[in-house]
């Protein structure tokens, strides 16, 4: 996969591994252990997907500027960790 894909893969892989773990925590809080639950899961686990992917594409580079107004700038040997999506 060529490297200008990263903010993508990025956002794909970061939506479907907060998503699972948010909608599962929401799902046992809501019901329970029970024969029901791995269902619900998957079921609030692909609802959340949908809204968390092309959220997070829309809001990491937004939260990287932001990111970067509250910290110091880094010194000439440090690159910061998005940087490397920008010059793709």
């Amino acid at each position: 996969i060529p490297f200008k894909f990263a903010p993508i893969i990025f956002s794909f892989l970061l939506s479907v591994m907060m998503s699972c773990v948010v909608s599962g925590v929401s799902t046992y809080s809501a019901i329970g252990i029970s024969q029901v639950f791995f269902d619900s899961w998957m079921s609030s686990w692909l609802k959340s997907w949908v809204v968390a992917f092309p959220t997070i594409l829309f809001i990491a580079p937004l939260t990287k500027k932001l990111v970067e107004r509250l910290t110091l700038p880094p010194s000439d040997r440090a690159i910061f960790f998005y940087d490397a999506f920008e010059k793709a």
